[in-house]
């Protein structure tokens, strides 16, 4: 087989609801960068969300450990297999067993989902690059073509084309719901190990029993987004109820602490504070095991777990409506994440401040020396809170997102977390499993 047939790759053009809209392109191949910008055309002019599907081999080093798997009779794997074995009976190029697919969500769709429920996750080993679980070490190669798969539409009637929509609400809702819960229990994980390394240095009895509590709920948002997603009812024996309520009490405790630290930073004036004014306002700042260090990992705990239970209650309030379901997952989405995005907009403010602050010895009456251990103290303070600015999310123009799914030969698949789409993958990206760490 030749390398341009082994980059050949089936794509499907899905919408939420019908449109009357159709798009002139060759209907034979593309390449990346076109479907890239046939994607963009699309999400600007269509009213409703449109998303592409592509079908690709799946590596066979693919890292599972980052993925949340459902069985063949969950809804989301039925939805990817009716829409598969409908394009199979038209045509040969659509993959029927084990694969792995990409839909990817335009940049307004994500951004209208919000930007911490739907963010791709960054990448340590290349600068400036994102984990995928569907690029090897070998990359995708840039030659590669996409073509037209068929699908099954609303009614059941065959569709064929880049420019031919296919109706999958059911199964754009259920993807982005995963994808968005896979990428939020990836920042919980990021948090608690950061958080129990900070507790074992500092023996505070206290903040074991918050980060116990909180870490706690993942057993009861673990079986409701296996239930919700299996389009079951969340009933009290979950324990949902009691895990929102300490999500909740932590949050109220984050933003209280916040706002603290903000009255105490007002009170230090211009760019070069000094390291004992500093610590007087913001106690513990100066030492990297300190409890400032632990609430702060605290709070983007509770702020991690509560995404995912925000996503949660966004998939129950759209399968409960009538209506398009995606329509009222966004727009619960939306309602509900306003004042977490407001607390996550105030602390990476109050941490984008500190990591600018360039700190001074103290220059008192009765401060005559200053040793080598407090030098030292000094320039690691500044390190630290330089190291504060890249916990802080960027601002940047949305990205198109990619949401990950492994299908197994049984019809089970695996989610896996939300990445930034590229047209043509930079050369050394490789697969979660090739990094040696994640973050």
């Amino acid at each position: 087989m030749s390398e341009q047939v082994e980059n050949v790759v089936p794509v499907w053009t899905l919408t939420t609801t019908e449109v009357d809209m159709q798009v002139a392109v060759d209907e034979s191949s593309m390449t990346p960068q076109r479907l890239t910008e046939l994607r963009s055309a699309l999400a600007l002019f269509a009213d409703a969300p449109i998303a592409t599907l592509e079908v690709h081999p799946r590596p066979r080093d693919l890292d599972r450990s980052h993925g949340i798997p459902f069985g063949a009779m969950s809804p989301l794997a039925r939805h990817l297999g009716t829409l598969i074995s409908g394009a199979a009976k038209s045509t040969s190029s659509a993959a029927t067993g084990e694969a792995l697919y990409r839909m990817v969500v335009p940049a307004k769709v994500a951004a209208q989902i919000g930007s911490g429920v739907l963010s791709p996750m960054a990448s340590s080993a290349v600068s400036g690059g994102v984990h995928s679980a569907l690029v090897g070490a070998k990359g995708i190669a840039a030659q590669a073509s996409f073509i037209p798969a068929v699908g099954v539409g609303a009614a059941g009637a065959a569709t064929a084309g880049i420019g031919a929509l296919t109706v999958a609400a059911p199964l754009m809702l259920m993807a982005v719901a995963a994808g968005a819960s896979v990428y939020a229990e990836y920042q919980r994980k990021q948090a608690i190990d950061r958080l129990t390394t900070l507790l074992e240095k500092l023996h505070a009895d206290r903040l074991d029993d918050e980060r116990n509590r909180l870490d706690g709920c993942r057993n009861a948002i673990d079986k409701a987004t296996a239930v919700l997603l299996d389009q079951g009812r969340i009933g009290a024996s979950l324990g949902l109820d009691s895990a929102v309520h300490a999500i909740d009490t932590e949050i109220a405790s984050a933003e209280r602490r916040l706002a603290q630290w903000r009255r105490s930073l007002a009170t230090l004036r211009g760019d070069t504070i000094e390291l004992a004014a500093l610590n007087r306002a913001l106690p513990g700042i100066d030492a990297p095991d300190s409890e400032f260090y632990a609430h702060l990992e605290l709070a983007r705990l509770a702020i991690a777990l509560k995404r995912r239970v925000l996503v949660l209650q966004a998939v129950e309030h759209a399968q409960l409506n009538e209506g398009n379901p995606f329509d009222n997952f966004v727009a619960a989405l939306e309602l509900d994440s306003q004042n977490l995005d407001k607390l996550v907009a105030s602390l990476d403010s109050l941490l984008y401040r500190l990591s600018t602050v360039r700190i001074d010895r103290s220059h008192g009456v009765f401060d005559f020396t200053f040793g080598s251990g407090d030098v030292d103290k000094l320039l690691n303070t500044a390190h630290r809170l330089r190291a504060l600015s890249d916990s802080v999310s960027p601002i940047e123009q949305p990205k198109d997102v990619a949401i990950e799914i492994a299908r197994e030969a049984d019809g089970s698949i695996l989610v896996f977390p939300a990445i930034a789409a590229q047209a043509t993958p930079m050369p050394g990206r490789r697969h979660v499993g090739a990094d040696a760490s994640i973050g």
